[in-house]
């Protein structure tokens, strides 16, 4: 039996491995978050002062997976030199409640200042990788982030760390065609059917980025779409084309796969379903032939991880 090729939406490598840890391009993220969120906070230069020194123990208020760690070691570094952190509970760990998560030292006034953007970061990330985390048993290796998200990278980051999919990690990682990209091109053509299939025929695969991806709203768009990138792939070295069902139920999903299959294309392409879906109807999303079913449920709007951080003898 073939080995199933890996999904396009697969992109977390990019911002973080196990291996290596952050990578330059999550390092660029973050700096460009952490000089945001220590501005917001009124500090515009690194923090020092004579107070004298304090332990602050960082604890778990409740069950999840830790993400933040190399960034709340950015903060220090650049923003608070003078503490120090020590990890008992890093980036990918998972902790329960009362479980001490890390342990800062260093002068008082400095301590106490950045606090609360150490904690706004440990909570906000932790919280969307247990999200995710909670989505992904259920679907593993089928959730994907959307576009749509708070802290732009940092999100993505969060939803590989919980075993999610990134999805694209910005609008020119790879090429996504909706119906307002259609709209405005090939406007001597009348309609969307006419303007996606020669939108796919004509399409320069070298200026798409890691894939291609379009959206269709009807099972005979999905269908034109697969047969056409199938003919394709007859004559060209191409990679499969993803198609994304726009607010489809998974009903109409599952038909959309079950007729590529009886064609004979569906190994040209790779099926996503996006808009609608909620945890609590993830099974049935799950189990109806799709590939990838992307949501916005898993990083936005999502609940902090609940942590506190105490000064000992406080």
């Amino acid at each position: 039996m073939a080995e199933t090729p890996p999904l396009p939406h697969d992109r977390g490598h990019e911002l973080w491995t196990m291996e290596d840890g952050p990578s330059r391009k999550l390092m660029a993220s973050i700096d460009r978050w952490v000089g945001a969120m220590v501005g917001d906070d009124g500090i515009d230069m690194p923090l020092s002062s004579d107070s004298p020194p304090v332990e602050a123990v960082i604890t778990a208020k409740q069950d999840g997976l830790i993400v933040g760690a190399a960034v709340v070691d950015y903060v220090l570094q650049i923003w608070a030199p003078s503490v120090r952190v020590t990890w008992l509970a890093g980036d990918g760990k998972r902790v329960n409640t009362g479980d001490e998560i890390a342990l800062l030292t260093g002068d008082r006034g400095s301590v106490l200042a950045i606090e609360r953007t150490v904690l706004n970061v440990l909570g906000q990330l932790s919280g969307i990788a247990t999200e995710t985390k909670r989505w992904s048993a259920l679907a593993p290796k089928q959730i994907a982030a959307t576009r749509k998200t708070v802290w732009g990278m940092l999100d993505k980051w969060a939803v590989h760390m919980g075993g999610g999919l990134t999805h694209r990690l910005s609008k020119d990682d790879a090429m996504m065609v909706k119906e307002n990209d259609l709209a405005s091109m090939h406007t001597d053509l009348q309609g969307h059917e006419q303007r996606l299939a020669a939108f796919l025929q004509t399409v320069d695969l070298t200026e798409t980025g890691a894939f291609l991806e379009v959206e269709v709203r009807t099972e005979k768009e999905a269908l034109i779409a697969a047969m056409l990138w199938s003919q394709r792939r007859a004559t060209e070295a191409i990679d499969r084309l993803v198609i994304m069902l726009d607010n489809m139920g998974p009903e109409a999903c599952r038909s959309v796969s079950e007729q590529l299959v009886e064609q004979g294309v569906r190994e040209h392409v790779v099926l996503e379903a996006s808009g609608g879906i909620v945890f609590d109807d993830l099974k049935s999303w799950h189990e109806c032939g799709l590939d990838v079913v992307s949501t916005s449920a898993i990083n936005r709007g999502v609940r902090p991880l609940d942590l506190s951080m105490l000064v000992r003898g406080a």
